[in-house]
């Protein structure tokens, strides 16, 4: 089964849900400008975070790295996570389960 949906359609705000009860969780996140998501871990996830428009920090446990619109960072959800936005934005964040280690 394929569903579309349009970002700007979502419901929710700073973080709405575009396929719930479904896998991987893909979010929009909309933040103002100078708004922030307090420190917050995603454990056993792999995340994709794709900057549709505006600008953000990336706080990712000690190191901050500044997204601007087009630009995708990958990293591991067991780290602290902490955007904030420069000016207001929109992002598409997909959580993805990480695999299941299997015996070499």
């Amino acid at each position: 089964m394929t569903t579309i949906r349009t970002l700007s359609d979502l419901d929710g705000a700073p973080h709405a849900n575009a396929f719930p009860d479904s896998e991987p969780k893909t979010i929009r996140l909309t933040l103002d400008a100078g708004e922030r998501v307090p420190a917050h871990a995603h454990p056993d996830r792999e995340i994709v975070c794709y900057l549709v428009a505006g600008a953000i920090e990336l706080q990712l446990d000690d190191q901050t790295h500044d997204l601007a619109a087009g630009d995708i960072a990958h990293f591991d959800g067991d780290q602290d996570i902490a955007p904030r936005a420069i000016e207001p934005s929109t992002a598409l964040i997909v959580l993805a389960s990480k695999p299941e280690p299997t015996d070499a």
